[in-house]
């Protein structure tokens, strides 16, 4: 009862809404990179369990009959060689082929699939994180467990909901934190003022910037708790988002941090794109998640 893996592709991972509640214990969130469109493979299917975080060239043979949804990157879906659209729901049978074999738009896509992917729990969560040896890359040959499903009422998400990803440059909204102090109003201005490009040092940790140099008023502090999103500048001066796979305390100041729904954005942007900054105030921020 399964998928049979013919190409992994790169970097496909099973995830859920991450690991909390562990911190403590130095025990990093991981979960989706991209959760609106996690939490779109779940409600699309009626549960939230898990889903398959894939990026790029990921080949599936399809053993048992069950009903999938695809959401977040257009990788260039197909079934059996056709072009399928993707934010929605598919029945698939037994010796279909699905393939995400180009990147067109976005950086990762969603695969989930009904009554979710049977997988070890670590510290009641799915997410793989392999830095703390909690679960592993998929590999060509292995196999994706679930349970058989009958077919089951198409679904799709309607049009004004469907994210736009952009290619080139992405704005990111700050909320400031407690550590601007450590900024000087000219440090600020060229921070907010700068375009900055992603690096190929980026990843599920965090994504590094190149760009202006950010001076700080201090060249370290106590280590802290650090935030999803929390933009931390060490000595270099070069900016860095931390975000999923980040470590869970750290010694370097922190401008500001961004909204988790930018976050999302930025896990979508490819490595070759830019950067801005925007800020904005907490009860903004707060309006924009509800919203």
């Amino acid at each position: 009862m399964s998928f049979k893996i013919l190409n992994a592709g790169l970097f496909s991972t099973i995830q859920d809404r991450g690991r909390y509640g562990y911190t403590h214990l130095g025990i990093t969130t991981s979960g989706a990179m991209d959760r609106y469109a996690y939490y779109w493979s779940q409600r699309l299917l009626d549960q939230e369990i898990n889903a398959l975080e894939l990026m790029v060239g990921l080949k599936l043979e399809v053993m048992v009959p069950t009903t999938i949804a695809i959401t977040g990157a257009d990788l260039d879906f197909r079934i059996n060689e056709t072009p399928m659209p993707i934010w929605q729901t598919y029945t698939v049978k037994v010796g279909d082929r699905l393939s995400f074999s180009r990147r067109k738009k976005g950086v990762r896509a969603y695969l989930a699939v009904a009554g979710g992917f049977q997988a070890p729990q670590y510290y009641g969560s799915y997410a793989t994180t392999l830095k703390e040896g909690f679960g592993a890359r998929c590999s060509a040959g292995e196999y994706l467990y679930y349970n058989s499903t009958s077919s089951s009422i198409p679904k799709r998400l309607s049009r004004p909901y469907l994210p736009h990803y952009p290619q080139k440059e992405l704005c990111l909204r700050v909320v400031l934190g407690y550590q601007e102090k450590a900024f000087s109003p000219e440090a600020k201005a060229e921070f907010f003022s700068s375009i900055y490009r992603l690096t190929p040092q980026s990843d599920r940790m965090g994504y590094r910037l190149r760009g202006a140099s950010i001076s700080s008023t201090t060249q370290g502090i106590i280590s802290e708790g650090i935030a999803y999103g929390a933009i931390q500048i060490p000595p270099d001066g070069q900016p860095i988002v931390l975000l999923n796979e980040r470590q869970t305390i750290g010694g370097y100041p922190k401008i500001g941090s961004v909204i988790p729904t930018d976050c999302y954005r930025l896990a979508q942007l490819p490595l070759d794109g830019c950067v801005s900054f925007e800020p904005i105030s907490l009860e903004s921020a707060q309006k924009i998640n509800r919203r």
